[in-house]
């Protein structure tokens, strides 16, 4: 192999076999380590490796699938349509990040965080007004249309991310945080949601059929048109939760929480009634 042939390739980020001699003469082949490959297009960049400092960046269609990335920071990176598909993303940095289209499938996201971005500089901790949440940098991360098949994002926070569209299908979201997310349109099919926090979360016309979503909390909680067919909700509380249109077929409200729960229209053939707590207060074991 050429010299300059050789260095391309490992510029690029490829381990390659690089040819040698030993003392005898005899020809040895010994492979040459690829350096981390760096992350970004424009004036910053990081070098892409377990805890990189990754904040700000733009790198669109970044391939980072498979990678050690537990404890890196990507706060308002621009990453759409990248892929961390398989990659360990535990405790990972993402808010404020841009991040449509980008896929998380068979990721691990335990602990990673996609809330709103900390407030903080001169003043920060002063009695003074707080800046207005309606500028850009208050926002959550930007996830519209991601991928999290199969992923295990327990206890992620995705406090007012930007969800819609994206798929969580057989995705381990446990104990997550999920509060004033907008989860419009996404798939949750045979999810795990157990213990997860969806308070004020927007789930117009989500897909949660057979989902696991027992001792979750939904208050409040925007779900019309929701598909809930088969869902497991045991002892999950609703209060305040609209459920217009929402189909509930198959169902298991066991000591499921319905108080002050909006549910017009909503469909419930076949759904199991035990100790359900009913919008009206009252208790029932067939029907609200």
């Amino acid at each position: 192999m050429r010299p300059g042939t050789l260095t391309a390739l490992v510029a690029v980020g490829l381990a390659v076999a690089a040819p040698a001699v030993l003392a005898d003469g005899t020809p040895k082949t010994v492979m040459v380590a690829a350096p981390s490959p760096t992350l970004g297009t424009g004036a910053k960049t990081c070098t892409v490796k377990r805890g990189a400092s990754c904040k700000g960046v733009t790198h669109h269609r970044a391939n980072l699938a498979g990678r050690d990335l537990r404890g890196a920071h990507f706060e308002k990176a621009d990453l759409r349509k990248s892929d961390f598909s398989d990659s360990n993303l535990r405790g990972a940095h993402f808010e404020g990040a841009k991040l449509h289209g980008v896929d998380f499938s068979g990721a691990r996201l335990k602990g990673a965080h996609f809330e709103a971005p900390s407030r903080a500089g001169k003043g920060a901790n002063q009695t003074q007004p707080a800046p207005s949440c309606a500028a850009t940098n208050c926002d959550g991360a930007y996830l519209i249309g991601g991928n999290f098949t199969g992923a295990y994002v327990a206890g992620a926070n995705f406090t007012g991310a930007y969800l819609m569209g994206a798929v969580f299908t057989n995705a381990d979201l446990n104990t997550a945080g999920l509060t004033d997310a907008n989860l419009t349109s996404a798939n949750f099919t045979s999810a795990h949601l157990s213990s997860a926090t969806l308070t004020g979360a927007n789930l117009t016309s989500a897909n949660l059929t057979g989902a696991t979503i027992t001792f979750a909390t939904l208050t409040n909680a925007w779900l019309m048109s929701a598909n809930l067919t088969s869902a497991n909700l045991t002892f999950s509380d609703f209060t305040g939760a609209y459920l217009g249109s929402a189909n509930l077929s198959g169902a298991n409200l066991t000591w499921t929480s319905l108080h002050n729960a909006n549910i017009t229209n909503a469909i419930f053939t076949n759904t199991i009634w035990n100790g359900t707590l009913c919008p009206d207060w009252s208790i029932s074991n067939n029907g609200c």
